[in-house]
Protein backbone atom coordinates (compact mmCIF):
# COMPACT_ATOMS: atom_id res chain seq x y z
CA UNK A 1 0.00 0.00 0.00
CA UNK A 2 2.56 2.16 0.65
CA UNK A 3 4.81 1.44 -2.01
CA UNK A 4 1.33 2.59 -4.27
CA UNK A 5 1.69 6.15 -2.47
CA UNK A 6 5.61 6.69 -3.25
CA UNK A 7 4.68 5.60 -6.83
CA UNK A 8 2.22 7.86 -7.13
CA UNK A 9 4.06 10.98 -5.81
CA UNK A 10 6.78 10.21 -7.34
CA UNK A 11 4.91 10.19 -10.72
CA UNK A 12 4.16 14.01 -10.17
CA UNK A 13 7.26 15.07 -9.04
CA UNK A 14 10.14 16.18 -11.24
CA UNK A 15 12.76 16.94 -8.88
CA UNK A 16 14.14 15.01 -5.63
CA UNK A 17 11.06 15.08 -2.80
CA UNK A 18 10.43 14.86 0.86
CA UNK A 19 7.77 12.56 2.20
CA UNK A 20 7.16 12.27 6.19
CA UNK A 21 4.73 9.55 6.75
CA UNK A 22 1.96 10.48 9.96
CA UNK A 23 1.54 6.60 10.59
CA UNK A 24 5.24 6.28 11.41
CA UNK A 25 4.75 9.11 13.22
CA UNK A 26 2.05 8.61 15.21
CA UNK A 27 3.44 4.81 15.88
CA UNK A 28 7.13 6.49 17.10
CA UNK A 29 5.38 8.92 19.70
CA UNK A 30 3.65 5.90 21.35
CA UNK A 31 6.48 3.67 21.40
CA UNK A 32 8.24 6.77 23.28
CA UNK A 33 5.50 7.44 25.26
CA UNK A 34 4.78 3.59 26.83
CA UNK A 35 8.58 3.58 27.30
CA UNK A 36 8.22 6.10 30.10
CA UNK A 37 6.67 6.32 33.10
CA UNK A 38 3.39 7.48 33.64
CA UNK A 39 4.15 11.20 35.03
CA UNK A 40 5.78 11.87 32.09
CA UNK A 41 4.79 14.28 28.94
CA UNK A 42 5.93 14.84 25.66
CA UNK A 43 6.81 17.96 24.12
CA UNK A 44 7.70 17.81 20.11
CA UNK A 45 11.00 20.57 19.03
CA UNK A 46 9.33 22.30 16.43
CA UNK A 47 12.90 22.95 15.17
CA UNK A 48 13.35 19.03 13.88
CA UNK A 49 10.98 19.21 11.53
CA UNK A 50 8.24 22.58 10.88
CA UNK A 51 5.97 20.40 8.18
CA UNK A 52 5.14 17.57 10.64
CA UNK A 53 3.36 19.61 13.56
CA UNK A 54 -0.23 19.58 12.77
CA UNK A 55 0.21 15.21 12.69
CA UNK A 56 1.64 15.54 16.28
CA UNK A 57 -1.46 17.65 17.47
CA UNK A 58 -3.06 15.44 19.71
CA UNK A 59 -0.10 13.02 20.07
CA UNK A 60 2.22 14.81 22.22
CA UNK A 61 1.46 17.22 25.03
CA UNK A 62 3.80 20.44 24.02
CA UNK A 63 5.48 22.15 21.13
CA UNK A 64 8.89 23.42 21.96
CA UNK A 65 8.89 26.98 19.61
CA UNK A 66 12.62 28.66 19.16
CA UNK A 67 11.72 31.68 16.81
CA UNK A 68 9.01 34.21 16.01
CA UNK A 69 9.08 32.04 12.63
CA UNK A 70 7.95 28.76 14.34
CA UNK A 71 5.81 30.60 16.51
CA UNK A 72 3.64 32.00 13.18
CA UNK A 73 3.89 28.58 12.00
CA UNK A 74 2.65 26.88 15.19
CA UNK A 75 -0.05 29.64 15.04
CA UNK A 76 -1.06 29.23 11.27
CA UNK A 77 -1.23 25.25 12.15
CA UNK A 78 -4.02 25.65 15.07
CA UNK A 79 -1.65 24.99 17.96
CA UNK A 80 -3.49 25.67 21.00
CA UNK A 81 -1.37 28.42 23.04
CA UNK A 82 -1.78 26.26 26.12
CA UNK A 83 0.49 23.69 24.30
CA UNK A 84 3.39 26.46 23.17
CA UNK A 85 6.68 26.82 24.96
CA UNK A 86 8.07 30.21 23.92
CA UNK A 87 12.02 28.83 23.77
CA UNK A 88 14.77 30.12 22.37
CA UNK A 89 18.45 32.08 23.22
CA UNK A 90 16.95 35.15 21.25
CA UNK A 91 13.72 36.22 22.16
CA UNK A 92 13.04 39.16 19.78
CA UNK A 93 11.51 41.96 22.23
CA UNK A 94 8.34 43.00 19.90
CA UNK A 95 7.64 39.84 19.57
CA UNK A 96 7.90 39.13 23.24
CA UNK A 97 5.92 42.24 24.26
CA UNK A 98 3.22 41.34 21.69
CA UNK A 99 3.00 37.41 23.46
CA UNK A 100 2.83 38.78 26.75
CA UNK A 101 0.25 41.59 25.86
CA UNK A 102 -2.04 38.80 24.69
CA UNK A 103 -4.43 37.71 27.35
CA UNK A 104 -5.21 34.43 25.49
CA UNK A 105 -1.72 33.69 25.41
CA UNK A 106 -1.68 30.16 27.90
CA UNK A 107 1.65 29.00 26.61
CA UNK A 108 4.82 29.01 28.87
CA UNK A 109 8.14 30.81 28.46
CA UNK A 110 11.46 29.89 29.23
CA UNK A 111 14.13 31.87 30.67
CA UNK A 112 17.44 32.01 28.70
CA UNK A 113 18.71 35.04 30.16
CA UNK A 114 18.91 37.58 33.07
CA UNK A 115 17.88 40.01 30.18
CA UNK A 116 14.80 37.98 29.37
CA UNK A 117 13.72 37.57 32.94
CA UNK A 118 13.91 41.51 33.15
CA UNK A 119 12.14 41.85 30.32
CA UNK A 120 9.49 39.01 30.64
CA UNK A 121 8.52 40.71 34.19
CA UNK A 122 8.98 43.96 32.44
CA UNK A 123 6.02 43.60 30.39
CA UNK A 124 4.13 41.23 32.30
CA UNK A 125 3.60 44.67 34.53
CA UNK A 126 2.95 46.43 31.63
CA UNK A 127 -0.16 44.97 30.20
CA UNK A 128 -1.19 43.34 33.60
CA UNK A 129 -0.55 39.76 32.12
CA UNK A 130 0.07 36.87 34.58
CA UNK A 131 2.42 34.35 32.69
CA UNK A 132 4.09 30.66 33.39
CA UNK A 133 8.00 30.56 33.20
CA UNK A 134 10.79 28.18 33.18
CA UNK A 135 14.35 28.83 33.96
CA UNK A 136 16.33 27.19 32.14
CA UNK A 137 19.73 25.56 33.63
CA UNK A 138 22.90 26.19 31.54
CA UNK A 139 24.71 23.08 29.94
CA UNK A 140 28.12 25.49 30.36
CA UNK A 141 27.30 26.38 26.86
CA UNK A 142 25.71 29.69 25.43
CA UNK A 143 22.43 28.45 26.83
CA UNK A 144 20.11 29.25 29.82
CA UNK A 145 21.68 30.96 33.05
CA UNK A 146 23.54 29.23 36.31
CA UNK A 147 22.76 27.53 39.38
CA UNK A 148 23.11 30.78 41.26
CA UNK A 149 21.08 32.63 39.35
CA UNK A 150 18.04 30.71 39.58
CA UNK A 151 18.89 30.19 43.51
CA UNK A 152 18.65 34.52 43.07
CA UNK A 153 15.34 34.47 41.37
CA UNK A 154 13.90 31.90 43.24
CA UNK A 155 14.67 33.46 46.27
CA UNK A 156 12.56 36.49 45.52
CA UNK A 157 10.17 34.83 43.57
CA UNK A 158 7.15 36.63 45.45
CA UNK A 159 8.85 40.30 44.34
CA UNK A 160 7.01 38.93 40.87
CA UNK A 161 3.40 38.66 41.20
CA UNK A 162 2.84 38.20 37.73
CA UNK A 163 5.13 35.56 36.83
CA UNK A 164 4.64 31.97 38.06
CA UNK A 165 7.79 29.99 38.42
CA UNK A 166 6.60 26.54 36.72
CA UNK A 167 10.05 24.99 36.91
CA UNK A 168 13.21 24.22 35.33
CA UNK A 169 14.68 23.39 31.92
CA UNK A 170 17.41 21.95 30.86
CA UNK A 171 19.02 20.56 27.66
CA UNK A 172 22.48 19.67 26.70
CA UNK A 173 22.77 17.76 23.67
CA UNK A 174 21.75 15.88 21.17
CA UNK A 175 22.36 12.32 20.24
CA UNK A 176 23.44 11.24 22.98
CA UNK A 177 24.01 7.24 23.34
CA UNK A 178 25.71 7.07 27.04
CA UNK A 179 23.26 6.23 29.57
CA UNK A 180 25.55 7.32 31.63
CA UNK A 181 25.56 10.42 30.63
CA UNK A 182 21.50 10.49 31.40
CA UNK A 183 21.97 9.22 34.60
CA UNK A 184 24.69 11.73 35.82
CA UNK A 185 21.97 14.67 34.43
CA UNK A 186 19.19 13.10 36.31
CA UNK A 187 21.19 13.01 39.43
CA UNK A 188 22.29 16.60 39.02
CA UNK A 189 18.91 18.06 38.49
CA UNK A 190 17.37 15.92 41.15
CA UNK A 191 19.87 17.42 43.44
CA UNK A 192 19.76 20.75 42.13
CA UNK A 193 15.64 20.89 42.51
CA UNK A 194 16.22 19.53 46.01
CA UNK A 195 18.25 22.25 46.80
CA UNK A 196 16.03 24.64 45.82
CA UNK A 197 13.24 22.56 48.14
CA UNK A 198 15.22 22.80 51.28
CA UNK A 199 16.77 26.44 50.95
CA UNK A 200 13.99 28.22 49.55
CA UNK A 201 10.76 26.32 50.28
CA UNK A 202 10.28 26.27 46.61
CA UNK A 203 8.66 22.90 45.06
CA UNK A 204 8.88 22.80 41.49
CA UNK A 205 5.58 21.91 39.40
CA UNK A 206 7.83 20.44 36.07
CA UNK A 207 11.16 19.67 34.59
CA UNK A 208 11.25 19.96 31.19
CA UNK A 209 14.37 17.83 29.95
CA UNK A 210 15.70 17.91 26.64
CA UNK A 211 17.16 14.40 26.69
CA UNK A 212 19.11 14.36 23.24
CA UNK A 213 17.84 10.54 22.44
CA UNK A 214 20.14 9.51 20.13
CA UNK A 215 19.22 8.08 16.29
CA UNK A 216 20.99 5.14 14.51
CA UNK A 217 21.58 6.87 10.97
CA UNK A 218 24.53 4.70 9.79
CA UNK A 219 25.82 1.31 8.66
CA UNK A 220 26.91 -0.07 13.03
CA UNK A 221 25.28 2.01 14.65
CA UNK A 222 22.48 0.05 15.57
CA UNK A 223 21.98 -0.21 19.21
CA UNK A 224 19.26 -1.32 21.43
CA UNK A 225 16.43 1.19 21.91
CA UNK A 226 14.53 -0.74 23.96
CA UNK A 227 16.90 -1.17 26.89
CA UNK A 228 17.82 2.32 26.39
CA UNK A 229 14.66 3.56 27.23
CA UNK A 230 13.88 1.15 29.88
CA UNK A 231 17.10 1.81 31.73
CA UNK A 232 16.59 5.76 31.10
CA UNK A 233 12.75 5.38 32.46
CA UNK A 234 14.06 3.41 35.21
CA UNK A 235 15.91 6.14 35.84
CA UNK A 236 13.51 8.72 35.96
CA UNK A 237 11.54 6.72 38.70
CA UNK A 238 14.17 6.99 40.74
CA UNK A 239 14.28 10.75 41.43
CA UNK A 240 13.85 11.82 44.56
CA UNK A 241 12.41 15.00 43.97
CA UNK A 242 8.39 13.96 42.37
CA UNK A 243 8.44 16.47 39.81
CA UNK A 244 6.35 16.34 36.94
CA UNK A 245 8.39 15.58 34.16
CA UNK A 246 8.43 16.95 30.17
CA UNK A 247 10.52 15.30 27.74
CA UNK A 248 11.48 17.65 24.98
CA UNK A 249 12.80 15.66 21.63
CA UNK A 250 12.73 16.44 18.19
CA UNK A 251 14.99 14.51 16.31
CA UNK A 252 13.72 10.80 18.13
CA UNK A 253 10.11 11.36 16.97
CA UNK A 254 10.74 12.92 13.84
CA UNK A 255 13.47 11.26 12.43
CA UNK A 256 11.92 7.95 11.19
CA UNK A 257 8.88 9.10 9.23
CA UNK A 258 10.68 11.04 6.63
CA UNK A 259 11.97 9.88 3.73
CA UNK A 260 14.16 11.56 0.79
CA UNK A 261 13.64 10.65 -2.59
CA UNK A 262 16.21 11.94 -5.47
CA UNK A 263 16.85 10.93 -9.18
CA UNK A 264 20.27 9.95 -10.66
CA UNK A 265 20.41 11.94 -13.57
CA UNK A 266 23.53 10.44 -14.99
CA UNK A 267 26.59 8.42 -14.80
CA UNK A 268 30.42 8.33 -15.16
CA UNK A 269 33.19 6.47 -14.72
CA UNK A 270 36.31 8.77 -13.95
CA UNK A 271 39.69 7.42 -13.24
CA UNK A 272 38.40 3.98 -12.48
CA UNK A 273 35.68 5.69 -9.78
CA UNK A 274 32.10 5.22 -10.44
CA UNK A 275 29.58 8.27 -10.18
CA UNK A 276 25.77 8.86 -9.93
CA UNK A 277 24.25 12.24 -10.57
CA UNK A 278 21.56 12.95 -8.66
CA UNK A 279 19.20 16.05 -8.73
CA UNK A 280 19.49 16.58 -5.29
CA UNK A 281 22.46 17.01 -2.72
CA UNK A 282 23.63 17.76 0.59
CA UNK A 283 21.72 21.03 0.29
CA UNK A 284 18.88 19.34 0.98
CA UNK A 285 19.59 16.13 2.75
CA UNK A 286 21.46 16.28 6.02
CA UNK A 287 22.13 13.60 8.91
CA UNK A 288 23.82 14.32 11.90
CA UNK A 289 27.87 13.70 12.01
CA UNK A 290 27.56 13.62 7.79
CA UNK A 291 30.72 14.91 6.34
CA UNK A 292 31.92 14.07 2.77
CA UNK A 293 29.95 10.86 3.03
CA UNK A 294 32.30 9.35 5.54
CA UNK A 295 29.40 7.13 6.71
CA UNK A 296 27.00 5.22 5.03
CA UNK A 297 23.08 6.15 5.72
CA UNK A 298 20.49 3.98 5.11
CA UNK A 299 19.19 4.00 1.39
CA UNK A 300 18.24 2.27 -1.44
CA UNK A 301 18.02 1.59 -5.08
CA UNK A 302 13.53 2.39 -5.15
CA UNK A 303 11.51 -0.04 -6.59
CA UNK A 304 14.32 -1.98 -8.18
CA UNK A 305 16.35 -5.42 -7.58
CA UNK A 306 20.06 -4.26 -7.42
CA UNK A 307 21.52 -6.22 -9.87
CA UNK A 308 25.30 -7.31 -9.69
CA UNK A 309 27.77 -5.54 -6.90
CA UNK A 310 29.19 -2.18 -8.90
CA UNK A 311 29.61 0.54 -6.14
CA UNK A 312 28.78 3.81 -6.71
CA UNK A 313 29.46 7.04 -5.18
CA UNK A 314 26.86 8.84 -4.99
CA UNK A 315 26.93 12.79 -5.59
CA UNK A 316 24.29 15.81 -5.77
CA UNK A 317 23.88 18.47 -8.81
CA UNK A 318 25.99 21.07 -6.91
CA UNK A 319 29.10 22.61 -8.63
CA UNK A 320 30.67 21.35 -4.83
CA UNK A 321 33.81 19.10 -4.21
CA UNK A 322 32.00 18.61 -0.96
CA UNK A 323 28.78 17.30 -2.57
CA UNK A 324 29.06 13.55 -2.08
CA UNK A 325 26.06 11.56 -0.04
CA UNK A 326 27.60 8.20 -0.26
CA UNK A 327 30.72 6.99 -1.15
CA UNK A 328 30.73 3.29 -2.66
CA UNK A 329 27.26 2.26 -2.26
CA UNK A 330 26.32 -1.32 -3.66
CA UNK A 331 23.89 0.14 -5.91
CA UNK A 332 24.95 -2.68 -8.84
CA UNK A 333 23.93 -1.63 -12.47
CA UNK A 334 22.10 2.16 -12.53
CA UNK A 335 20.88 4.39 -15.05
CA UNK A 336 19.70 7.26 -15.30
CA UNK A 337 16.35 7.58 -14.00
CA UNK A 338 16.79 5.42 -11.23
CA UNK A 339 15.39 7.06 -8.11
CA UNK A 340 17.20 6.85 -4.44
CA UNK A 341 15.47 6.21 -1.31
CA UNK A 342 17.04 8.20 1.92
CA UNK A 343 15.59 7.05 4.92
CA UNK A 344 15.22 8.66 8.36
CA UNK A 345 15.11 12.27 6.90
CA UNK A 346 12.44 13.05 9.21
CA UNK A 347 14.42 15.50 11.56
CA UNK A 348 16.18 18.61 10.18
CA UNK A 349 17.38 16.92 6.82
CA UNK A 350 14.78 19.17 5.07
CA UNK A 351 16.02 22.57 7.17
CA UNK A 352 19.33 22.29 7.93
CA UNK A 353 20.65 22.18 4.41
CA UNK A 354 21.70 24.85 2.81
CA UNK A 355 18.77 25.47 0.45
CA UNK A 356 19.74 28.42 -1.29
CA UNK A 357 23.30 27.31 -2.33
CA UNK A 358 23.17 27.24 -6.46
CA UNK A 359 19.59 28.67 -6.61
CA UNK A 360 18.55 25.14 -6.89
CA UNK A 361 14.37 24.68 -6.46
CA UNK A 362 13.72 23.31 -3.52
CA UNK A 363 12.08 19.95 -3.08
CA UNK A 364 8.13 19.65 -2.59
CA UNK A 365 7.08 18.03 0.49
CA UNK A 366 4.01 15.56 0.59
CA UNK A 367 2.57 13.66 3.53
CA UNK A 368 0.91 10.39 3.54
CA UNK A 369 -1.30 9.61 6.26
CA UNK A 370 -4.03 7.03 6.78
CA UNK A 371 -3.89 5.97 2.74
CA UNK A 372 -4.01 9.37 1.87
CA UNK A 373 -1.31 11.68 0.14
CA UNK A 374 -1.33 15.76 0.94
CA UNK A 375 0.93 18.19 -1.52
CA UNK A 376 1.98 19.95 2.07
CA UNK A 377 4.69 22.42 -0.23
CA UNK A 378 5.13 22.47 -3.56
CA UNK A 379 8.50 22.27 -4.98
CA UNK A 380 9.83 26.18 -5.62
CA UNK A 381 12.00 28.47 -7.57
CA UNK A 382 15.13 29.90 -5.13
CA UNK A 383 16.23 32.13 -7.89
CA UNK A 384 13.87 35.41 -6.67
CA UNK A 385 15.84 34.81 -3.26
CA UNK A 386 19.06 35.14 -3.98
CA UNK A 387 18.19 37.73 -6.92
CA UNK A 388 18.90 41.53 -6.02
CA UNK A 389 16.00 44.16 -6.10
CA UNK A 390 17.18 47.50 -6.81
CA UNK A 391 14.00 48.96 -7.52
Amino acid sequence: MKTELYDSILSRCEGAVYVFDADVLRERTAKIRAAMPENVSLCYAVKANTFIIKELIGSVDRFEICSPGEERICERLGVPSEMMVISGVYKTPSVIEKTVADKGFAGTFTVESLLQFEQLCEYSQKYGSNIRVLLRLTNDSQFGINEEDIENIISRRTEYGNVEFSGIQYFSGTQKTSVKKLRREIEKLDAFLACLGEKYGYVAKELEYGTGFPVSYYEGEDFDEDDYFATFSKMLCGMKTKVHITLEIGRSIAASCGKYFTHIVDTKCNKEQNYALCDGGMHQIVYFGQYMAMKRPSMSLYSKAPQGDKKWNVCGSLCSMNDIIVKEAPLGEIEAGDVLCFNNTGAYCPTEGMSLFLSRDIPAVYIISRGKISEVRKAFETCALNTPDYN
